[in-house]
């Protein structure tokens, strides 16, 4: 190699190792890694401010997210949001916040919409995290906030509302005005010294399941059924429907006119659907009700069987939109001995 050859190799080196350290020293910590790429910073750039700064692109509704719903969180947090086993619950606790067993759900508890979607966007479902799209993430917001009656089951909720949404308890949150709560002096942010006491803690919720844990016994906190059984029909037996029943009671209640996320069964044999006091029907569930559907043996065992399916057929459509999650009970006997239990159950 020429000496002139050399001397342009060299040149070329020196340039390339100048113009490297002059980048490794623009950084922080030189040669330390290297810059992340703008497709890198945007997939780890997922938060939802309680504004709904941030949002992503996309959309859905509650019919939408119903579906994802029933697939992708049902078996922890219940068909209608009520919690399995040690799960939280989703759905209800209205006016518990002061109760000495606050029931804190996205109805009674949250303060924005918006933080719905950032959580379930970056840590649902519970060991698949961050595996649902972003449609699928709004029509399950869309959906919890429709079976919290705050929003209606046509909303579509997206990049553009998600901030805007009022939800319940918003009021409630809000900076410590009391004057022994505020800081004294200049804060210490690091290496700051002194004994650290506990002085009090909440109750222990124990909300986080570990693998394997005991399933809770829901048929053994049901009261035992009356003596006197009123079949509904001849194969209907009222003690085995009390159990077919435990599919239902954590919606409704058999024994009283007062609603929980569903509508109170009390007197129900007779009524006309969706005409229940002081309870939000969903619009086809008032529409079937206006067209003349009343709570018989029959209409009630063909509506369990296929809630959907069979109020769309009572409105000339294939799948009706109600409130109610619940897929359906495919058993008859399961659904004979069910009414043969509310005959007797629901009665005045």
């Amino acid at each position: 190699m020429s000496v002139l050859v050399k001397r342009i190799a060299l040149t070329v080196l020196a340039v390339v190792v100048t113009v490297g350290s002059a980048s490794a020293a623009e950084r922080q910590y030189p040669g330390v890694g290297r810059e992340a790429t703008p497709a890198e910073i945007q997939s780890w750039d997922i938060d939802v401010r309680p504004d709904g700064k941030g949002a992503p692109p996309g959309h859905g509704t509650a019919v939408q997210g119903e579906r994802v719903y029933l697939v992708k969180c049902a078996s922890c947090h219940g068909e209608f949001g009520e919690g399995g086993g040690r799960y939280p619950v989703l759905i209800g606790g209205f006016g518990t916040l002061k109760h000495q067993r606050p029931e804190k759900t996205i109805g009674s508890y949250w303060p924005y919409a918006s933080t719905i979607f950032d959580y379930i966007k970056r840590a649902m479902p519970f060991g698949n995290a961050q595996s649902l799209n972003n449609d699928e993430v709004y029509g399950l917001t869309a959906y919890l906030l429709f079976m919290n009656d705050i929003i209606t089951d046509d909303t579509v909720v997206s990049a553009e509302n998600i901030g805007t949404i009022e939800m319940p308890n918003r009021v409630n949150f809000f900076d410590d005005p009391r004057p022994d709560a505020q800081p004294k002096g200049e804060l210490c942010m690091k290496d700051c010294g002194g004994p650290i006491k506990v002085v009090g803690s909440a109750r222990k919720l124990d909300v986080t399941p570990e693998t394997g844990g005991d399933a809770v016994d829901v048929s053994a906190a049901s009261s035992a059924p009356t003596e006197t059984q009123v079949a509904a029909v001849p194969s209907g037996d009222a003690k085995a429907g009390r159990s077919v029943f435990n599919k239902c009671k954590a919606c409704h209640l058999v024994d009283s006119a007062k609603n929980r996320v569903g509508p109170g069964l009390k007197d129900l044999f007779g009524r006309a659907a969706g005409t229940h006091e002081d309870y939000k029907y969903s619009k086809d569930m008032m529409a079937a009700g206006d067209k003349g559907l009343v709570w018989t043996d029959e209409t009630i065992a063909a509506f369990v069987a296929d809630p959907k399916g069979y109020l769309g057929e009572q409105l000339a459509k294939s799948r009706a939109n109600t409130r109610m999650a619940f897929a359906g009970i495919r058993s008859e006997k399961d659904i004979l001995d069910l009414i043969a239990y509310l005959k007797e159950a629901t009665k005045p």
